[in-house]
């Protein structure tokens, strides 16, 4: 890691359900607000063309059968960790659910 800063999403650890998984990315639920989301197994802000199409269809794959196809959107605004690509599948519901479950 640039300047020895450790990377959450690097990390990869399974500390939720983990929904899938390949050498360009993994889909699992996010530790901090309970929806899927997709992550870049390299770590970086922008993959290229092909690897952000792959992992938009894996994500929507996994929102579709967790959520409910047509229930989500993607969100791709990178807020805790902006230097390494991630998405979330959010529904109408996620914000209630993750202060519920506090």
């Amino acid at each position: 890691m640039p300047g020895g800063d450790a990377c959450e999403l690097c990390e990869a650890a399974r500390l939720t359900t983990w929904h899938y998984e390949d050498d360009v990315c993994w889909v699992a639920d996010c530790e901090v607000c309970g929806v899927p989301m997709v992550v870049w197994r390299m770590h970086g802000a922008e993959p290229p063309a092909e690897d952000h199409t792959h992992m938009l269809e894996q994500l929507t794959r996994v929102a579709d059968a967790v959520l409910g196809a047509g229930r989500w959107s993607i969100d791709p605004v990178m807020r805790q960790i902006p230097d390494h690509f991630h998405a979330h599948a959010r529904d109408p519901d996620w914000w209630f659910r993750r202060w519920s479950r506090r």
